[in-house]
């Protein structure tokens, strides 16, 4: 048995690190934003428990909610991709970076904590205003930083 639980942990080691070494630090993203969702599932999960309010019902649109995101995150991933063949291949004078899935990722990152965050309170727990505030402030720069990207002067993408 410690050897099936010993080789199952190398496994889910060794397919982070594949991820991580095929996206690089965006592939990092990708593990944390996956590790956060399900941390978000789980103690939203554990608050409605604790508070008698679990629902089935809940839960399933909780699931929903999580294919969604990852749904658009699939969307960034092939729109940056796309992007950066446009701009390698086609002489149209643009350079693209790679930012749509970065900003995405974060974005998702950042919301997915605070609900952790909000979670917590529900189980109890006592959270530091200026973390609250800290999450806050960093979803202002992402979103600050998504906006950035569309056009000054029309204000279209």
């Amino acid at each position: 048995m410690k050897e099936n639980l010993v080789t199952i942990k190398a496994a889910i080691v060794a397919g982070c690190t594949a991820l991580g070494a095929f996206l690089g630090w965006k592939g990092i993203m990708l593990i944390a934003w996956a590790a956060v969702m399900a941390l978000d599932y789980i103690s939203g999960t554990a608050a409605a428990c604790k508070a008698g309010e679990w629902s089935s019902a809940v839960a399933r649109e909780g699931l929903w909610h999580k294919g969604g995101m990852i749904a658009v995150v699939l969307v960034s991933t092939i729109a940056d991709w796309i992007m950066v063949l446009i701009a390698n291949y086609i002489p149209i004078g643009i350079q693209w970076p790679g930012i749509i899935l970065p900003l995405v990722l974060a974005w998702y990152i950042i919301t997915e904590l605070g609900s952790i965050l909000e979670n917590a309170v529900k189980m109890g727990a006592k959270v530091p205003g200026w973390l609250v505030k800290l999450l806050k402030a960093s979803a202002r720069i992402v979103e600050t930083a998504g906006d950035g990207t569309v056009e000054p002067e029309t204000g279209k993408e």
